[in-house]
Protein backbone atom coordinates (compact mmCIF):
# COMPACT_ATOMS: atom_id res chain seq x y z
CA UNK A 1 0.00 0.00 0.00
CA UNK A 2 2.77 2.18 0.91
CA UNK A 3 4.12 1.68 -2.65
CA UNK A 4 0.95 2.81 -4.47
CA UNK A 5 1.58 6.18 -2.59
CA UNK A 6 5.05 6.36 -3.40
CA UNK A 7 4.66 5.49 -7.19
CA UNK A 8 1.57 8.31 -7.30
CA UNK A 9 3.69 10.98 -5.37
CA UNK A 10 6.61 10.10 -8.34
CA UNK A 11 3.89 10.11 -11.00
CA UNK A 12 2.71 13.27 -10.22
CA UNK A 13 6.59 14.76 -10.09
CA UNK A 14 6.79 13.91 -13.59
CA UNK A 15 3.40 15.06 -14.75
CA UNK A 16 4.43 18.27 -13.76
CA UNK A 17 7.98 18.29 -15.03
CA UNK A 18 6.39 17.27 -18.49
CA UNK A 19 3.61 19.81 -18.28
CA UNK A 20 5.99 22.89 -20.01
CA UNK A 21 7.14 20.09 -22.54
CA UNK A 22 3.71 18.76 -23.41
CA UNK A 23 2.35 22.59 -24.69
CA UNK A 24 4.75 22.23 -27.55
CA UNK A 25 4.33 18.74 -28.86
CA UNK A 26 1.12 17.39 -31.20
CA UNK A 27 -1.17 15.41 -29.68
CA UNK A 28 0.74 11.80 -31.10
CA UNK A 29 3.79 12.96 -29.33
CA UNK A 30 2.27 14.28 -26.12
CA UNK A 31 0.38 10.71 -25.94
CA UNK A 32 3.45 8.83 -26.59
CA UNK A 33 5.65 10.65 -24.10
CA UNK A 34 3.21 10.15 -21.40
CA UNK A 35 2.31 6.37 -22.27
CA UNK A 36 6.30 6.01 -22.33
CA UNK A 37 6.65 7.93 -18.37
CA UNK A 38 3.23 7.68 -16.48
CA UNK A 39 1.52 4.97 -18.10
CA UNK A 40 4.26 2.47 -17.62
CA UNK A 41 4.50 2.95 -14.16
CA UNK A 42 0.47 2.51 -14.01
CA UNK A 43 0.82 -0.53 -15.81
CA UNK A 44 4.16 -2.04 -13.84
CA UNK A 45 2.94 -5.03 -12.12
CA UNK A 46 -0.81 -3.78 -12.20
CA UNK A 47 -1.95 -7.49 -12.33
CA UNK A 48 -0.50 -7.42 -8.34
CA UNK A 49 -2.94 -4.52 -7.91
CA UNK A 50 -6.02 -7.34 -8.12
CA UNK A 51 -8.24 -7.22 -5.20
CA UNK A 52 -7.24 -4.14 -3.95
CA UNK A 53 -9.17 -1.53 -2.16
CA UNK A 54 -11.33 1.43 -4.41
CA UNK A 55 -9.60 3.78 -2.14
CA UNK A 56 -6.15 2.77 -3.81
CA UNK A 57 -7.61 2.54 -7.37
CA UNK A 58 -9.34 5.96 -6.88
CA UNK A 59 -5.68 7.14 -6.10
CA UNK A 60 -3.84 5.41 -9.37
CA UNK A 61 -6.64 6.48 -11.65
CA UNK A 62 -6.09 10.17 -10.38
CA UNK A 63 -2.37 9.95 -11.92
CA UNK A 64 -4.47 8.37 -15.22
CA UNK A 65 -7.14 11.33 -15.25
CA UNK A 66 -4.19 13.83 -14.66
CA UNK A 67 -2.10 12.45 -17.40
CA UNK A 68 -5.34 12.47 -20.44
CA UNK A 69 -6.04 16.16 -18.74
CA UNK A 70 -2.41 16.63 -19.34
CA UNK A 71 -1.91 15.86 -22.68
CA UNK A 72 -5.14 17.02 -24.49
CA UNK A 73 -4.98 20.28 -22.26
CA UNK A 74 -8.46 19.72 -21.49
CA UNK A 75 -10.23 21.98 -17.96
CA UNK A 76 -10.09 19.97 -15.07
CA UNK A 77 -13.90 21.04 -14.53
CA UNK A 78 -14.58 18.98 -17.86
CA UNK A 79 -15.37 14.91 -17.52
CA UNK A 80 -12.86 12.81 -18.12
CA UNK A 81 -14.58 9.42 -19.86
CA UNK A 82 -14.64 10.57 -23.37
CA UNK A 83 -11.13 12.13 -22.97
CA UNK A 84 -10.26 8.19 -21.76
CA UNK A 85 -12.31 7.33 -24.51
CA UNK A 86 -10.25 9.41 -27.46
CA UNK A 87 -7.52 8.49 -26.07
CA UNK A 88 -8.28 4.85 -26.62
CA UNK A 89 -7.46 4.39 -22.41
CA UNK A 90 -8.94 1.77 -20.23
CA UNK A 91 -9.44 2.79 -16.62
CA UNK A 92 -7.10 1.18 -13.76
CA UNK A 93 -9.55 -1.02 -12.85
CA UNK A 94 -9.96 -2.58 -16.25
CA UNK A 95 -6.42 -2.15 -17.40
CA UNK A 96 -6.25 -5.06 -14.60
CA UNK A 97 -9.11 -6.66 -15.73
CA UNK A 98 -7.09 -6.72 -19.19
CA UNK A 99 -3.93 -7.71 -17.52
CA UNK A 100 -4.92 -10.87 -15.98
CA UNK A 101 -7.49 -12.05 -18.96
CA UNK A 102 -4.18 -11.95 -21.22
CA UNK A 103 -2.01 -13.52 -18.83
CA UNK A 104 -4.55 -16.39 -18.58
CA UNK A 105 -4.59 -16.50 -22.39
CA UNK A 106 -0.74 -16.84 -22.68
CA UNK A 107 -0.32 -19.65 -20.33
CA UNK A 108 -3.72 -21.42 -21.95
CA UNK A 109 -1.54 -21.26 -25.13
CA UNK A 110 2.27 -21.88 -23.35
CA UNK A 111 3.68 -18.41 -24.12
CA UNK A 112 4.46 -18.75 -20.24
CA UNK A 113 6.24 -20.17 -17.84
CA UNK A 114 5.46 -23.45 -16.68
CA UNK A 115 4.85 -22.58 -13.10
CA UNK A 116 2.71 -20.07 -14.52
CA UNK A 117 0.99 -22.20 -16.69
CA UNK A 118 -0.08 -24.44 -13.83
CA UNK A 119 -2.17 -22.34 -12.04
CA UNK A 120 -4.13 -22.18 -15.33
CA UNK A 121 -6.09 -25.11 -16.27
CA UNK A 122 -9.22 -25.72 -18.40
CA UNK A 123 -11.91 -28.09 -17.38
CA UNK A 124 -11.58 -30.20 -19.57
CA UNK A 125 -7.92 -30.94 -18.82
CA UNK A 126 -8.28 -31.40 -15.15
CA UNK A 127 -9.60 -35.16 -15.37
CA UNK A 128 -13.16 -34.53 -14.35
CA UNK A 129 -16.13 -36.23 -15.63
CA UNK A 130 -17.31 -34.63 -19.04
CA UNK A 131 -19.81 -32.21 -19.16
CA UNK A 132 -21.68 -30.55 -22.31
CA UNK A 133 -19.50 -26.78 -21.16
CA UNK A 134 -15.95 -28.60 -21.64
CA UNK A 135 -15.94 -27.75 -24.92
CA UNK A 136 -16.06 -23.98 -23.67
CA UNK A 137 -13.13 -22.87 -22.34
CA UNK A 138 -13.41 -22.45 -19.09
CA UNK A 139 -10.51 -22.62 -16.70
CA UNK A 140 -10.95 -24.66 -13.21
CA UNK A 141 -11.26 -21.69 -10.45
CA UNK A 142 -9.52 -23.33 -6.75
CA UNK A 143 -12.00 -22.92 -3.90
CA UNK A 144 -10.55 -20.76 -1.15
CA UNK A 145 -11.95 -19.56 2.09
CA UNK A 146 -10.27 -15.99 2.25
CA UNK A 147 -10.24 -13.04 1.00
CA UNK A 148 -6.54 -12.89 0.68
CA UNK A 149 -6.36 -16.04 -1.04
CA UNK A 150 -8.91 -14.78 -3.85
CA UNK A 151 -6.15 -11.99 -4.95
CA UNK A 152 -3.32 -14.66 -5.81
CA UNK A 153 -3.37 -15.43 -9.67
CA UNK A 154 -4.13 -18.88 -9.41
CA UNK A 155 -7.69 -18.02 -8.08
CA UNK A 156 -7.97 -14.61 -9.65
CA UNK A 157 -6.80 -15.43 -13.27
CA UNK A 158 -8.87 -18.26 -13.88
CA UNK A 159 -11.78 -16.11 -12.24
CA UNK A 160 -11.35 -13.31 -14.42
CA UNK A 161 -11.02 -15.90 -17.80
CA UNK A 162 -14.22 -17.12 -16.94
CA UNK A 163 -16.25 -14.18 -16.68
CA UNK A 164 -14.76 -13.72 -20.52
CA UNK A 165 -14.65 -16.96 -21.57
CA UNK A 166 -12.86 -17.19 -25.02
CA UNK A 167 -13.31 -20.33 -26.17
CA UNK A 168 -12.85 -19.73 -30.36
CA UNK A 169 -9.38 -18.70 -30.30
CA UNK A 170 -7.37 -21.41 -32.30
CA UNK A 171 -4.27 -20.10 -34.18
CA UNK A 172 -1.88 -18.35 -31.37
CA UNK A 173 -0.43 -15.04 -32.79
CA UNK A 174 -3.49 -14.27 -34.50
CA UNK A 175 -5.99 -15.17 -31.61
CA UNK A 176 -3.63 -13.12 -29.52
CA UNK A 177 -3.55 -10.05 -31.78
CA UNK A 178 -7.46 -10.89 -31.83
CA UNK A 179 -7.62 -11.65 -28.30
CA UNK A 180 -6.09 -7.90 -27.33
CA UNK A 181 -9.19 -5.94 -29.36
CA UNK A 182 -11.60 -8.12 -27.96
CA UNK A 183 -10.81 -7.49 -24.12
CA UNK A 184 -10.63 -3.72 -24.82
CA UNK A 185 -13.86 -4.02 -26.71
CA UNK A 186 -15.38 -5.82 -23.24
CA UNK A 187 -13.47 -3.79 -21.18
CA UNK A 188 -14.63 -0.17 -22.54
CA UNK A 189 -18.61 -1.47 -23.25
CA UNK A 190 -18.33 -2.61 -19.37
CA UNK A 191 -17.06 0.47 -18.59
CA UNK A 192 -18.06 3.06 -20.89
CA UNK A 193 -21.44 1.12 -21.66
CA UNK A 194 -20.57 1.13 -25.25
Amino acid sequence: MLALYADQRTTKYQLRQLRPVMRSLSLDAAKMLAQGFISSCLDYCNSTLYGITDSLFRCLQAVQNATARLITSVQHKDHITPILQQLHWLPVRERVFFKHALFVFKALHGLLPQYVADDCQLLADTGRRQLRSSDVATCSVLQTHSSLTDCCFAVAGPRTWNTVCLSNCDNQTSALNDLGGYLRCICLAKDYGA
